[in-house]
């Protein structure tokens, strides 16, 4: 028997399943360059092709984040920093490829940390319950 102080749950909104996705693709993507890496300093001398062709691509998913986090907020949901950090980490997905194209690990290694905290702190939050919650509601 359901009382009537208890509040319906509520279902995430539309918007909220594509910038899901796309956090998540990008925190795939982000997660095997640390691990591709490691595999070139090992010795796997074609795992810094890999590395390469996966940063680029982290681009362009990190493009659909910037997409999908523009879409979620203007559903009315989260807030209008949700697009600005998509913006920020594409802008730092940007500067973390040229940084490992010129070897300049003094920032490619730091920024690539900055990265996947980064990523793992976005994706974790579009699960939980203030992602679906509608812009001005506390």
């Amino acid at each position: 028997m359901e009382t009537l102080d208890r509040p319906a749950l509520r279902r995430p909104r539309v918007a909220l399943w594509p910038l899901r996705a796309a956090l998540a693709a990008h925190l795939l993507a982000v997660l095997a360059q640390p691990v591709l890496a490691g595999m070139f300093l090992t010795g796997d001398v074609d795992a810094i092709d890999w590395h390469a062709t996966n940063g680029v691509a982290l681009a362009v998913v990190a493009l659909l984040v910037v997409a999908a986090a523009l879409g979620h907020a203007l559903a009315g949901r989260g807030g209008w920093w949700v697009p600005v950090a998509a913006v920020l980490l594409f802008l730092a997905d940007g500067f973390q490829i040229d940084a490992g194209f010129e070897r300049a690990l003094e920032i490619h290694i730091p920024l690539g940390v900055a990265i996947v905290v980064s990523s793992v702190l976005l994706a974790a939050w579009s699960w939980t319950r203030f992602a679906a919650r509608a812009r001005g509601v506390r």
